[in-house]
């Protein structure tokens, strides 16, 4: 394909830039398009996936039919099936008359299934028939029905990774993974992105009637660095708030950055492959919630230890006993701000401060006993002690338990709005509801 012929498609579908990874995009979404072959665009959320969709159904022989965009994410578990595949009167309560699905309606034309990686499994495999045979059945009903579909799919994770986890089907993977079509993201784009930059910030100057906001060299050269987690969605937004905010229509680098998020990843800890710093690719990086579980464990492990070492000192340790058992355990006291030592008999530790919110009870002293405290001596043959009867609470190490817990905390957080509890927990608010539903959390 020439670079005119690249060109022009990029004017008809209004995509801007000129980076070597996007037109080789385009080229092969130009190529397929007239085939019927399955296709899967990768990207990440923001980086324009449904753009190249259009395209392969605009220039396919399947252009004067249908296109239909579902997120697959966005559509409930239970009203995946019937919304994909239709259903009959009464197949299930509420539903009062029959109804075509969209592989029914889109007969002929092509669907796009966005975030095909949120699909139940259950859906994945009436999908893969879809795909092999053509065939579907309506939910309550016995009757086979055919269509002619062309699905493209796309995802912004790692489908491999999914497979691998159990949580999306192999055969369907490579199904859909007929023809791979990778979107760059913004940040590795180059220049693209002021181009970007400069389209949005003259069409927000039309539309609220103002003179378009334009940026010094040096502030071009931070819009530049900036890695833009959000991609073009997030360009689009910060081009839109200076074009209403800023008086002064020309930014420098300064100014640019108020608008430029200080923080620009997930705050959740994530292990980082060595031969891959940045980070990129899910295959080097373990999930949050693993993380998250990881982390309370080990401070559970933690405490357990600081349990078993402070009731070991109370049980009455020789002076240089005690010592080296702190020497043993000096592990547990690495995250500290001030030492401790254990000497003739004693915890010490420096005068605790109210302002840095420091309370510490030191025990007193063997000499320092009075006369309603049983007497303790140390001598070089035996030590008499008081067993002091304690009764530890045993720690629940149920993933579900701590998962239920978590989900409480982030409706309570948010006040039972569950789709921001859903964004604060890192899952889609379909998966929320199924939890709430597992854990019988429905009446919060």
């Amino acid at each position: 394909m020439t670079p005119s012929e690249i060109q022009s498609i990029k004017q008809r579908f209004g995509i801007i830039g000129n980076a070597p990874a996007l037109n080789y995009a385009i080229q092969v979404a130009a190529q397929v398009a007239p085939t019927d072959m399955t296709v899967l665009i990768s990207g990440e959320s923001g980086s324009g996936k449904e753009s190249f969709s259009k395209i392969i159904h605009a220039l396919s022989p399947r252009k004067h039919g249908q296109f239909i965009a579902i997120n697959c994410g966005a559509i409930p578990e239970g009203t995946i099936d019937s919304e994909l595949f239709g259903h009959e009167k009464g197949s299930f309560t509420g539903a009062n008359e029959a109804r075509k699905g969209y592989f029914e309606v889109t007969n002929g034309g092509t669907m796009f299934l966005d975030e095909i990686g949120e699909m139940p499994l259950g859906t994945q495999a009436r999908l893969l028939r879809v795909l092999e045979n053509g065939e579907f059945i309506r939910v309550g009903a016995s009757k086979v029905q055919k269509t002619d579909v062309r699905v493209v799919a796309a995802s912004n994770v790692n489908l491999l990774d999914a497979v691998r986890e159990g949580r999306f089907r192999e055969d369907l993977y490579y199904r859909l993974n007929t023809v791979p079509i990778t979107v760059p993201p913004l940040r590795e784009r180059g220049d693209d992105i002021y181009l970007l930059f400069r389209k949005f910030a003259t069409d927000f100057a039309e539309r609220y009637r103002v003179k378009p906001i334009s940026l010094t060299p040096d502030a071009v050269a931070e819009l530049q660095r900036f890695r833009f987690p959000g991609n073009i969605r997030q360009l689009k937004n910060i081009a839109e708030q200076m074009s209403v905010l800023e008086m002064e229509r020309e930014l420098d680098a300064a100014r640019l950055r108020q608008y430029l998020p200080a923080d620009q990843s997930s705050r959740l800890p994530m292990l980082l492959s060595a031969a891959n710093p940045d980070g990129a690719g899910a295959n080097n990086t373990y999930s949050e919630r693993d993380l998250l579980y990881k982390v309370l464990f080990d401070m559970r492990r933690d405490m357990t230890d600081l349990k078993k070492l402070v009731l070991d000192l109370a049980a009455g340790q020789r002076p240089a006993e005690a010592q080296e058992l702190l020497r043993q355990n000096s592990h547990l006291f690495n995250n500290l701000n001030v030492a401790s030592s254990y000497e003739g008999g004693r915890l010490n530790r420096p005068a605790p401060t109210e302002a840095a919110g420091e309370y510490f009870i030191t025990p007193r002293p063997v000499n320092e006993l009075n006369d309603s405290d049983e007497e303790l001596t140390y001598d070089d043959e035996a030590q008499r002690v008081e067993d002091i009867p304690h009764e530890t609470e045993e720690e629940t190490l149920s993933l579900e338990a701590k998962e239920k817990e978590m989900i409480m905390k982030a409706l309570k957080k948010h006040h039972n709005k569950r789709k921001y509890a859903a964004h604060d927990l890192g899952i889609s608010e379909r998966t929320l509801y199924r939890k709430l539903k597992q854990y019988d959390l429905e009446q919060l």
